[in-house]
Parts: C-alpha cells; sequence; structure tokens
C-alpha cells in the first residue's frame, strides 16, 4: 500500500519561506515521477509542480515559477517543495502525488495516490 505524508507547512507572512516534504513508501520511490498540487477554498485543485522519477524533467505552474522550487532524495523516499517569496495567493492545502500516467503531468488524473495535505496558510 503506497503511503505519501507531506509535512513542512503552517502560517508565514507573505514574502516569507516555507519548505514542504513528502515522505512515500509502498513501492519502488525512484521509479515514480511525483507532482505537488494545492487547492484553495472553494476552488478546483491546481497544479504547482512536477518532477520525474531521475529528477531530470521539472516543471512549474507560471503562478509559482522562480519562487518555487521542486526537488528529490530518491536515497530518502522524499520530494520537497521550497516555497519563497510567499503570497497571500498561495494559501491552499498542498497535496503531494505519485505519477501514475495517462494523462498530461499537471492534470490529477495523471496520479494515482495522494498525500493527506498540508495547510499553508500566508497572512498578509
Amino acid at each position: 500500500q503506497v503511503q505519501l505524508v507531506e509535512s513542512g507547512g503552517g502560517l508565514v507572512q507573505a514574502g516569507g519561506s516555507l519548505r514542504l516534504s513528502c515522505a512515500a513508501s509502498g513501492r519502488t520511490f525512484s521509479n515514480y515521477a511525483m507532482g505537488w498540487f494545492r487547492q484553495a477554498p472553494g476552488k478546483e485543485r491546481e497544479f504547482v509542480s512536477f518532477i520525474s522519477s531521475s529528477g531530470g524533467s521539472i516543471y512549474y505552474a507560471d503562478s509559482v515559477k522562480g519562487r518555487f522550487t521542486i526537488s528529490r532524495d530518491n536515497a530518502k523516499n522524499t520530494v520537497y517543495l521550497q516555497m519563497n517569496s510567499l503570497k497571500p495567493e498561495d494559501t491552499a492545502v498542498y497535496y503531494c502525488a505519485q505519477r501514475s500516467g495517462g494523462y498530461r503531468y499537471y492534470t490529477p488524473r495523471g496520479y494515482d495516490y495522494w498525500g493527506q495535505g498540508t495547510q499553508v496558510t500566508v497572512s498578509s
């Protein structure tokens, strides 16, 4: 059974930073691409960032490009999201997900396992 456990969320002032972690277990982590998504109240879940299984391919949503950095440590079965220059509009529950394929990397349908989410709140 695959488990994804996010951590690192919290309350931060605008302009601040947070680092999210997602620890994976249950299948060979290094075989799977990973993604970060977020969902604000009343809104659909939206793509934030993608990293391939080796880390060689990385993509970001335009809204976070230049501020967020995704990375992974396959020896630790963990994917990270470093978030800098946070804005109030970044407030959301952040989810990591493990890719199954079959759909575009930026759509939730392309992922078959999800973490429980971690709240990020950015105050103005």
